[in-house]
């Protein structure tokens, strides 16, 4: 009669492994969007991204199909990222009105920040098809403004005499605009006029 013997792999050893692939991974995504922002989208290559990763290429393909694959994954890292700043700002604050005002500020301060790659072809590439991550996003945005402008309003910060989700859309358009000025600190006047637009009217 045969012996079994039952080997069990480490917890640390899973660990090191599984922070070695977040570690390969985020390089893939980082070298990636380096060389489609440096010479576009179109013209990169699996062959290069693996040259630059300093990996072969059959590692890349363990992670990713194809260039198109991994610039998404790139988009939707940074979106989430995006989402997790603004959640940690609002948790931050403390009140209604401060709340409102810190992730106003935090997404606008964002949306100047991401100018650089929607001017270029890669913000193109990435926006010609709205995908499901980017949807969501907005989706989740939209609710944690508008959450905002409902208890600001609740406690007196805000106008109640037109309903947060209109007030929500002023804003995130409104502040869309930040992607297009030369400053932080004309970006801070939008944010500052943008509040005024929301203040209760004088009686």
């Amino acid at each position: 009669m045969g012996i079994t013997y039952a080997y069990h792999v480490p917890k640390l050893w899973n660990e090191t492994i599984e922070a070695h692939r977040r570690e390969v991974r985020d390089a893939i995504l980082d070298s990636t969007a380096a060389l489609a922002a440096e010479n576009g989208p179109l013209s990169v290559t699996m062959s290069q991204i693996a040259e630059k990763v300093g990996i072969g290429r059959a590692t890349l393909y363990k992670y990713f199909p194809d260039v198109e694959a991994i610039l998404r994954a790139w988009h939707a890292r940074e979106i989430a990222g995006h989402l997790a700043r603004l959640t940690g700002v609002r948790d931050s604050a403390d009140g209604p009105r401060a709340r409102l005002e810190a992730v106003l500020e935090a997404y606008a301060a964002i949306t100047h920040a991401s100018h650089g790659h929607h001017d270029t072809d890669l913000g193109a590439f990435l926006h010609r098809d709205d995908g499901d991550h980017l949807a969501h996003a907005h989706q989740h945005l939209h609710h944690m403004v508008q959450d905002l402008v409902t208890e600001a309003a609740k406690g007196g910060d805000v106008r109640d005499d037109i309903p947060p989700a209109e007030l929500t859309r002023y804003c995130l358009s409104a502040l869309a605009a930040a992607r297009t000025l030369p400053s932080k600190a004309a970006v801070r006047r939008l944010v500052t006029v943008t509040l005024a637009g929301m203040r209760p009217p004088r009686n």
